[in-house]
């Protein structure tokens, strides 16, 4: 998963950094509030490690500002000295989802974050993953439409499944070259942002993800892609989103 902290102690970030990239996460690091509000303004995150005191702005500012700007519900942690109740009890009314004091615990840390991740991100059972028309079987990269087999190389199964997994949600694009491709920093970078429009030209075709079939694949300008399902009352409103969002 992809994961942002905040902190402006530098040795703690490290370590927090280390701690969940040991555990497979790919975990990028902010000193200060504005970088982080910065890059969440074009960037998309699977979850938030957040300190409270900042030079430029408290984490109940910070937490305010997400769950008013971003129609994502990204789960957030706090990470901090404060201890007293009525900390706790403030930083949870402000839209965060969990609560950790510092110093911290690596195994507490990992457990917590793992928790929020599993109660956000449900795992589909493994073997069949079905949406509506749409099943994927994992197990040999196989999919089917309406019960016929369809054509896709690995890769494109990949994509179409993880977009199929955060249906709902905008993905930018280095959230989808991190995910599918596995670097944080891959060779051949822009190539691939290239190959990645190729792939999701191709899927969309493919898979007619039109919204007279039910499902949008929608490019979003600067950011990246979304997958949503249509119905007749959701149309308008995703109409009116993406409107806004390519303002």
């Amino acid at each position: 998963m992809r994961v942002a902290a905040l902190d402006d102690d530098v040795d703690q970030l490290e370590l927090t950094k280390y701690t969940l990239q040991a555990v497979g996460h790919d975990c990028h690091v902010f000193l200060d509030g504005e970088s982080l509000i910065k890059e969440l303004r074009r960037e998309s995150y699977d979850l938030l490690v957040l300190d409270w005191s900042l030079p430029d702005m408290s984490g109940p500012e910070i937490v305010q500002w997400i769950r008013e700007n971003l129609t994502e519900r990204i789960p957030i942690l706090f990470l901090t000295n404060r201890r007293e109740e009525r900390d706790i009890v403030e930083g949870l009314s402000c839209g965060a989802d969990d609560f950790m004091i510092k110093p911290m615990r690596v195994g507490e840390l990992v457990a917590r974050v793992q928790a929020l991740l599993r109660r956000v991100y449900a795992e589909p059972l493994p073997s069949e993953q079905v949406w509506g028309r749409y099943k994927f079987m994992p197990i040999g990269r196989r999919l089917e439409v309406d019960g016929k087999a369809v054509a896709l190389t690995q890769k494109e199964f990949d994509i179409a499944l993880f977009l199929f997994r955060n249906k709902g949600r905008l993905l930018s694009r280095r959230h989808l070259l991190e995910s599918l491709w596995g670097s944080s920093n891959p060779p051949g970078t822009e190539l691939m942002s290239r190959s990645l429009d190729t792939h999701i030209s191709r899927i969309r075709s493919v898979l007619n993800l039109r919204p007279e079939n039910g499902y949008r694949l929608s490019a979003v300008y600067g950011q990246g892609y979304r997958l949503e399902s249509i119905g007749s009352e959701e149309q308008n409103e995703s109409d009116s989103r993406i409107a806004q969002e390519q303002d």
